[in-house]
């Protein structure tokens, strides 16, 4: 039997091997001793992949990239909002440490000497530079700024601005008492994909990895769609007809059961109210933005092979969090604990990597900052909450103790007489969820029979129920206490 540590070094020896051709340091030959980073984060983007299951979408690109790496099939984000969900990516820490749970606060203002993970890369000599949203940006109104960025953690950013930008007035939004970056909303526009900022970033992105091939580089990539409003060329939209789309099914009286907080303040009313042919719509667009997107992931991945960088860059691809396209009989976009919010998209192509495709173990995106340390081989601070995926890089299969915390904040509403915070586990099995400690509703689902979490077997729960719920409660409150946040909190931001 091998003994497990002396594979992983054999792992990582062979991977720093196929990508140099000496380990000197790369200023004295121009020849680099540890692989680069191409880290590629797509802003809202749902597990609506071809290689994560979906029946609809058009995604040969990202679908060849899960095909080479590991594709992540139950990776959860710790909290399903931008800025909190980025600030914790890229720190390494749960939002409960960090103290991001809206739009607003910046994580140093609680930690103000963490250590970002492209801060780790720079002190261990690599070019870290962002074109796009990475951190989180204002989207669409500061498009062509640093939006809410963390200067240490660059030595260069880029922030693209092509003709989205110019022509929102020519977007349709479908509630108009609503910013078109928050509402469905959507134009299939002219012109070809480059005069997108999306299109710009991929452009500007290989640009840099042209520029930097001989040094060791972390190359943040963030793309901004299919964030709202959904805009891209219109080719995409014609991939997917109308008449070949469908809303999701919910059974009869599926909201019977779910507590009040579970549903997000922004979408309390299903489906907005909005009539069916204009729901279709904006399914239509969302899938032509995923569409969009996957075509510039497609020219970066045959940039790196056109640049002779394949066999020594790190290929990470992500999003921030889950989204919704009407789940539950109308639950639009994000901010839920149920499935489609907490899960999302996490690939990793290793150069040299044997096992290859869907790992189904259960993951976290806090595991995503030591996974790429270890790969790399360069040091993590300590505190990280995760732990390295290399492991389940070796073998999709391994063994593996998972299980993922994610959650949210609720403001108080007409609907809640206080502010509430939810908090959700997910294991191989089963999904715990607590609103307020459980003063404001509890929810397990059981996804062994149960994968669209329609049956909430909390609400009068046999004694199998109440036994799972006793076992995983602790477990739950050991990662994320539940408790209503004394830092400040923008209700309007959450």
């Amino acid at each position: 039997m091998v003994n497990p540590s002396k594979s992983r070094r054999m792992f990582l020896a062979g991977l720093l091997v196929a990508t140099c051709a000496s380990l000197v340091p790369a200023t004295e030959t121009g020849l680099r001793d540890r692989p680069n980073v191409l880290f590629i984060a797509v802003d809202d983007l749902a597990c609506t992949l071809g290689c994560y299951g979906d029946l609809v979408a058009k995604t040969p690109n990202i679908d060849r990239l899960a095909a080479e790496g590991t594709c992540f099939q139950r990776a959860y984000n710790q909290l399903p909002l931008c800025n909190p969900t980025r600030a914790s990516v890229m720190t390494g820490r749960r939002p409960d440490e960090i103290k991001v749970y809206d739009l607003d606060r910046h994580f140093r203002d609680e930690l103000p000497d963490v250590v970002t993970l492209p801060q780790a890369f720079q002190a261990a000599g690599y070019f870290a530079a962002r074109v796009g949203k990475i951190y989180h940006y204002n989207v669409p109104a500061s498009i062509g700024t640093d939006g809410f960025d963390d200067p240490p953690s660059w030595n260069r950013t880029v922030n693209p601005k092509g003709r989205d930008k110019i022509d929102e007035a020519l977007v349709f939004n479908a509630e108009p008492h609503r910013k078109i970056s928050g509402a469905l909303s959507w134009l299939a526009a002219d012109g070809e994909d480059e005069e997108q900022t999306d299109g710009i970033i991929a452009s500007e992105a290989i640009e840099i990895m042209r520029e930097k091939r001989d040094l060791p580089f972390f190359l943040g990539v963030g793309f901004f769609r299919p964030h709202t409003p959904y805009v891209a060329p219109k080719k995409y939209f014609e991939m997917y007809p109308l008449e070949s789309l469908r809303l999701p099914y919910a059974p009869p009286g599926d909201r019977d059961d779910i507590p009040t907080a579970a549903f997000a303040h922004n979408c309390p009313v299903p489906n907005y109210g909005l009539d069916h042919q204009t729901l279709l719509q904006a399914t239509q667009a969302y899938y032509a933005c995923v569409s969009f997107v996957d075509a510039q992931v497609g020219r970066l991945l045959d940039a790196v092979e056109e640049l002779g960088l394949a066999e020594e860059t790190i290929v990470v691809f992500w999003s921030d969090h889950g989204y919704h396209l009407g789940e539950h009989d109308g639950v639009w976009q994000k901010r839920t604990l149920f499935e489609q919010g907490a899960r999302a998209p996490l690939i990793v192509r290793v150069p040299g990597q044997k096992s290859q495709g869907e790992c189904r173990r259960i993951v976290e995106f806090v595991d995503i900052y030591p996974t790429l340390t270890d790969l790399a081989q360069i040091p993590s601070p300590s505190g990280l909450a995760g732990r390295s995926l290399l492991p389940l890089i070796e073998n999709r299969r391994a063994d593996w103790d998972g299980y993922a915390v994610t959650q949210v904040l609720r403001p108080a509403d007409a609907r809640l007489s206080e502010p509430v915070m939810g908090c959700s586990l997910r294991t191989a099995r089963y999904r715990f969820t607590e609103w307020g400690e459980g003063k404001h509703g509890v929810e397990l689902y059981d996804h062994q029979s149960d994968p669209n979490e329609f049956h909430n077997l909390a609400v009068q729960p046999d004694a199998a129920a109440r036994a799972v719920i006793d076992r995983l409660r602790p477990l739950l409150r050991s990662k994320a206490s539940g408790k209503t946040p004394t830092v400040p909190v923008n209700p309007d931001r959450l």
